[in-house]
């Protein structure tokens, strides 16, 4: 199991890691943006877009997953996926509404209330999570394309990264479901106190569009290991994989109605999952703005817990001892890894004034070289953005930056005239009060600021309203444990950065959210506690 969690560390480590231009006054930048741009664009490498790759795989599953079926949608719609190289449909899938919801928390609730899955041995449901993750494994080169194909990610990324470590995720809950257990508290009194661990019921989880499958194994696989039935909701962007690898967990013994897959819009399906009544516990991964959007909803319905993992804007700081050429290639990684589409993205990159110019050409160099095409082509880095929409919005911070004042040094641009790429970007001279330093761009522009002494790195850091995570780059021990006690954030990465190991929790402070993915916090979120109080009559010992 452990060598899942090597090969995922050992790829994401190798996948990725200046004469910078002076710009003036921000009334005089407005009218030099072009001939900005053209400067950046004679020294970028330019890569050909091909035809793209037919995929290795066929689209099999389209419909609603529901006790066990795949149906159509109770309205008959349905909705395109896109090929994010090209912008051309992949398949059409069923769009589930507030009826399909109902459907599918109705048949997660007879599931939990009258079926076997809660009232299984823990053990009988961990061969089931080991049987699952069998047949993942088994599976792993068409799940990742098919993952590759509707995200757009790179396909040796899915194969030898993403997908294995979903097989490790299932093994790892699997190895929880029979460890969990109550304890007994001695009490003041003639009295035998058990608090029990109970499931929580039906769980309703939403899931983001770019991860599609880690987040799918985050939240299936503690709820699965508790005992609990689930409702989930997948990305609209990326529906596919979650109805292939659910079709798989029901092959592995599921009991119908256990786990319930509806794929359609957050307004209607997320909103109506969200506010639903007969829903004991919600998860979301996603935006911010929309994590306020479920709390209310969870609010105004049944008081339903929440977990939240939201956005972030994660300081990557290098300090002055580092080894330069090193601690440039970590903070590429760190920031351009999934196409820059991660929450936990090192998208302000602080680096010491000693060493800042040798940084920041290094840095350049670096995106210049950066490969970026089809996915599914050997040896590219960085395939398309997920849809127009992200798209846009990056090329709308790209242009912020440089009316802002910050230095475009490379990128700045999308690649080629279809489908969503865009080029490696990079920015020096950026200032906190930028919307590139303030906003979770979710896209390929690194943001380098320049800072003096540690006190001040710490204060920038911290100021903030995310809260997710960060990266230190140094030889010292003193300055990485004075780090990792003053910076607000739920992970450090010390020397490395995107490490997900299965038993590591995973979580934000602040408006990153609350809760904890991975690792044995997780479990806790599909939990109820219960005090079971009974009389001891003439007992021998208390």
């Amino acid at each position: 199991m452990a060598a899942a969690s090597r090969r995922m560390a050992s790829y994401l480590l190798s996948a990725s890691l200046s004469a910078a231009l002076r710009s003036s006054t921000s009334s005089r930048l407005q009218g030099r943006i072009p001939s900005l741009l053209s400067r950046v664009r004679s020294q970028s490498t330019a890569v050909a877009l091909e035809d793209p790759i037919s995929p290795p795989i066929q689209v099999n599953y389209t419909k609603l997953f529901i006790n066990g079926q795949f149906v159509d949608s109770a309205s008959g719609k349905t909705f395109p996926t896109l090929d994010p190289r090209t912008g051309e449909v992949i398949a059409n899938v069923a769009e589930g509404d507030t009826e399909d919801i109902n459907r599918a928390v109705k048949a997660a609730r007879k599931a939990f209330d009258g079926g076997p899955w809660p009232r299984m041995t823990g053990y009988e449901r961990s061969k089931i999570l080991l049987r699952f993750a069998d047949l993942i494994e088994k599976h792993n080169d068409e799940i990742a394309a098919l993952e590759t194909w509707d995200n757009g990610k790179p396909y040796e990324q899915s194969a030898h990264g993403e997908i294995p470590m979903v097989t490790r995720l299932f093994r790892y809950y699997a190895g929880w479901a029979d460890k969990i257990h109550g304890i007994i508290v001695p009490a003041d009194s003639p009295h035998h106190v058990q608090v029990l661990h109970e499931p929580i019921g039906v769980a309703g989880q939403i899931i983001p569009w770019n991860f599609p499958l880690l987040m799918f194994a985050w939240k299936v696989g503690p709820a699965l290991a508790c005992g609990n039935t689930i409702v989930l909701k997948t990305a609209e962007q990326t529906p596919l994989s979650a109805l292939l690898v659910s079709k798989l967990l029901h092959e592995a013994g599921l009991p119908d109605g256990v786990l319930n897959v509806v794929s359609g819009y957050g307004p209607t399906a997320g909103a109506a999952l969200a506010s639903h009544m007969d829903v004991d516990k919600l998860a979301f991964t996603g935006s911010t703005a929309t994590g306020h959007i479920i709390m209310e909803l969870a609010a105004r319905s049944n008081l339903k817990p929440v977990t939240l993992e939201l956005g972030g804007k994660s300081p990557m700081i290098v300090m002055d001892d580092a080894d330069i050429d090193q601690a440039v290639e970590l903070a590429h990684f760190a920031l351009f890894f999934n196409q820059g589409q991660c929450c936990c993205a090192g998208s302000r990159t602080f680096v010491h004034e000693r060493i800042y110019d040798e940084f920041v050409e290094k840095a350049k160099a670096r995106a210049l070289k950066r490969v970026v095409g089809d996915p599914f082509k050997k040896g590219v880095e960085q395939g398309p953005q997920i849809d127009e929409d992200q798209f846009n919005k990056i090329l709308h911070f790209i242009k912020s930056g440089v009316h802002s004042g910050a230095t475009l040094v490379s990128g700045g641009e999308r690649l080629g005239d279809r489908g969503y790429f865009v080029k490696p970007t990079v920015f020096a001279d950026v200032q906190d009060g930028m919307e590139i330093a303030k906003e979770e761009i979710f896209g390929p522009v690194q943001s380098i600021l320049k800072f003096k002494d540690l006190n001040e790195v710490i204060r920038r850091s911290n100021d903030s309203h995310y809260g997710l995570a960060a990266g230190v780059f140094t030889k010292s021990l003193d300055t990485a444990n004075t780090l990792t006690r003053a910076l607000r954030v739920g992970t450090v990465w010390i020397n490395c950065f995107d490490v997900f190991d299965a038993g590591i929790p995973f979580g934000g402070y602040k408006m990153s959210g609350h809760g904890r993915d991975k690792g044995i916090d997780s479990l806790k979120n599909y939990l109820q506690i219960k005090a079971v109080v009974t009389h001891l009559k003439n007992p021998a010992w208390l």
